[in-house]
């Protein structure tokens, strides 16, 4: 098979980048190597830069009709007291606040925008195993999948397959690490009318977790230190649920429900950036390019933000068929700064906040009790946290879509 771009991953900055080049004229082959995009504890934070994005795409009202959990601010709970770390009230945004969506509800919904357009061909369970060279350039990939392996031709060809990218691996490439001084376990707990509504962060000597109002129940982030997973199994459940416990005691009564590790994910922490994002007729994204820390919940948003500057930048030279490298280094450089400058704030809060609390230092920082009301400070941190460093905005054509929606094809020939 052969066509226009081919992109590796069904993730936030894949499917994005495949909606836009789709409904700017490009014929685009999305491959995502998983049957589906059902996946537990993938971010799902859609912070306005995002949702600003998806009114740009005329999906804001189709977003905000799977009625997501909306979160203005976020409070830090300490044993004594409680900070309010950020609030996004008055952020110049019709969306001053952030949105939890299931992260496949919203491939889901991105990818049946994308089928509107006859240029658009979504391949599930496609794994990539290889990429074709020709003449020092990339000249697309190969893929396995249910009926054996394949190879896809493409004038362009972008890994948006995630921090363990493969595309990144078959073409070399290797991220410089920064390091992390935490892994998270995720795992959920039933919910009750009585509990509090926020989302907040609870540190205590020694110990760290982050809560997540999902209505229903609650999503938990418990922090524990880098490469300790197995001392944490090896401690047994009970010891998990006791501390639970005693961080959250209104969640005391419910621990009993994580009956074994089986019911809890562990997530290693990375924060890494590719010295070079692209070569020859190859380029990375989203988390590919560099991995980001779950500190202020930004990965979706940058990896959005990364495919919308693509496609703003690439969508005319792809529709004549050639995209020179000098293109794909100049989103590099347009892309670094806000990718640099947000694992440079992450790098100081686990460095400041996070490494001192597991530590077990009593206080690791000294915070007002309302931090959004601090003059300059306050008002920065709105704006970072909501619209990033260098909020991209869609730039590229709607062409007319297809008559009427066609399903795409499951693989090859389907």
């Amino acid at each position: 098979m052969s066509t226009t771009c081919a992109i590796a991953g069904g993730g936030p900055a894949g499917a994005v980048l495949a909606l836009l080049l789709a409904r700017a004229g490009v014929e685009v082959t999305l491959l995502e190597k998983h049957a589906d995009f059902l996946r537990d504890f993938r971010g799902d934070t859609i912070h306005p830069s995002t949702m600003e994005v998806l009114d740009e795409l005329g999906l804001s009202e189709r977003f905000h009709a799977m009625v997501p959990r909306r979160m203005s601010g976020l409070e830090m709970w300490l044993d004594d007291r409680v900070i309010e770390l950020v609030s996004l009230k008055g952020l110049d945004s019709r969306y001053p606040y952030i949105a939890f969506v299931p992260q496949w509800d919203f491939l889901t919904m991105i990818t049946e925008a994308a089928r509107r357009y006859p240029t658009f061909r979504l391949i599930m369970e496609a794994e990539v195993v290889g990429l074709i060279r020709e003449g020092g350039s990339v000249r697309g990939l190969r893929y396995r999948d249910r009926d054996g392996e394949h190879e896809l031709r493409a004038a362009l060809t972008v890994g948006a397959d995630g921090r363990h990218s493969d595309v990144r691996r078959a073409a070399g490439l290797v991220p410089v690490e920064h390091g992390a001084p935490m892994d998270v376990v995720w795992f959920r707990l039933p919910r009750e009318e009585t509990d509090p509504v926020t989302t907040f962060g609870r540190i205590s000597s020694g110990r760290m977790m982050v809560a997540i109002n999902r209505s229903a129940y609650w999503q938990l982030a418990y922090l524990i230190p880098k490469g300790g997973f197995d001392r944490l199994r090896a401690q047994g459940i009970g010891a998990l649920r006791s501390s639970i416990g005693e961080l959250l005691p209104f969640l005391a009564g419910r621990t009993g429900e994580l009956a074994s590790f089986d019911q809890v994910s562990e997530l290693r922490v990375a924060i890494n950036r590719l010295r070079r994002w692209h070569r020859p007729g190859l380029l990375l994204i989203g988390d590919a390019a560099h991995a980001m820390s779950p500190v202020f919940g930004v990965g979706i948003n940058l990896a959005v933000q990364d495919a919308v500057a693509a496609a703003n930048l690439l969508a005319g030279p792809l529709r004549a068929g050639h995209v020179p490298e000098s293109l794909l280094r100049r989103l590099q450089r347009r892309r670094t700064p806000p990718t640099a400058i947000t694992q440079f704030a992450q790098r100081i809060v686990q460095n400041r906040l996070i490494r001192p609390a597991l530590k077990g230092v009593p206080r690791p920082v000294t915070l007002p009790r309302d931090l959004p009301s601090v003059p300059i400070v306050g008002p920065l941190m709105r704006r970072f946290i909501g619209l990033g460093v260098l909020p991209e905005h869609v730039r590229t054509p709607d062409a007319p879509p297809n008559a009427g929606a066609r399903p795409a094809p499951a693989r090859p020939g389907a």
